[in-house]
């Protein structure tokens, strides 16, 4: 007689988003893997085990564009859930949206970016492939609506 499989317990987990606005432009990488691979988003992943949320952001950053930055401050969170066709959730994310300041770098796609783009607010209303929740956040960052929601 064959064991029925158990399904894992599905936890929420951490996850950072960096919000980086550089001369009228976020910046945003398409996602290589899921969740939302093929989609825009903005930088980010994973908080490692003992990492602070602001070392994470940078390393994101870092990782997926080549670019250094210095995180601000949270902005928000959001949470990312993703169901199987049966409705059954696969993963739970909570994510932490730092908001970070341009220093330097030459953006060039790594890790799990398969592309950069620095988005203004023409492409945050008309490209399709960008993440809702992303295209939330750029464009709060584009009209300068983050500064009230800035937790320090």
């Amino acid at each position: 007689m064959e064991k029925p499989q158990s399904r894992p317990l599905i936890t929420p987990r951490v996850a950072i988003s960096a919000a980086l606005l550089h001369q009228g432009h976020v910046l945003m990488v398409r996602r290589r893997h899921p969740p939302n691979a093929g989609m825009l988003a903005l930088p980010g992943g994973r908080v490692e085990p003992g990492e602070s949320l602001m070392a994470a952001a940078i390393r994101e950053v870092r990782e997926e564009a080549a670019i250094e930055a210095e995180p601000l401050g949270v902005m928000t969170a959001v949470e990312d859930r993703q169901y199987d066709d049966d409705g059954r959730l696969l993963s739970h994310f909570v994510i932490v949206v730092v908001r970070c300041r341009w220093i330097g770098g030459t953006a060039v796609a790594g890790d799990d970016a398969s592309e950069i783009h620095w988005v203004d607010a023409g492409a945050v209303e008309e490209d399709t492939t960008i993440c809702p929740s992303a295209r939330n956040i750029a464009n709060q960052l584009l009209v300068g609506e983050n500064s009230a929601m800035m937790v320090r």
